[in-house]
């Protein structure tokens, strides 16, 4: 395989970081090329799960590249045509949720919507606590959109989180050459 030189991009799901910068590092050593790129939430953002600092030595370190971390060092993605993919891995529901409305307050909006504006792949890696409840709509609209692509995604706890969905974040780098491909990953819910 050829390099991919894919935008990585993270939001806000801090419990999921662990499992997302293992999936990192799996795209990586896969032959990925990261361009990293972080929400302003979990670009600064202390949490129980890693100090703001850590995730981003982190980040970089998986990389090897600094963090994208504004809206205006995203904007050149698309018109120089930095990635062949990007993905957004956590994306919480408040992002799914820009990206199905077309609101571009963040970098990593910015950067799925270079990508899109050069008819590239998105592949979304979901971890959000109400996509099967008031963002259901928001799955429902992007699940129909062209060049947008999923993780497969299941109920992470049925019982105490009826409405949540998280990413089966082991299958991202087989989901990301499917979508490379122009295909979805299937099953989609498992």
């Amino acid at each position: 395989m050829s390099i991919v030189r894919a935008g990585a991009c993270m939001t806000g799901s801090f419990c999921t970081f662990k499992k997302a910068f293992d999936a990192w590092r799996n795209l990586k050593s896969a032959g990925f090329d990261l361009l990293p790129i972080m929400s302003e939430a979990s670009y600064s953002t202390d949490t129980r799960f890693y100090p703001s600092d850590a995730s981003r030595k982190i980040f970089t370190e998986i990389a090897g590249k600094n963090i994208i971390s504004t809206i205006r060092e995203a904007e050149p993605i698309g018109p120089k045509n930095l990635t062949d993919i990007t993905i957004v891995m956590p994306c919480t529901g408040n992002t799914l949720s820009k990206i199905a409305n077309g609101v571009v307050d963040t970098p990593v909006c910015m950067a799925v919507k270079s990508t899109l504006r050069n008819n590239k792949p998105i592949l979304i890696a979901i971890s959000s606590n109400d996509a099967l409840g008031i963002g259901a709509k928001n799955l429902g609209a992007l699940l129909s959109m062209k060049n947008i692509y999923f993780v497969p995604f299941g109920q992470d706890d049925p019982e105490m989180k009826p409405a949540s969905l998280v990413a089966k974040f082991d299958l991202v780098t087989e989901a990301a050459l499917a979508a490379l491909e122009g295909r979805q990953l299937q099953p989609m819910i498992v």
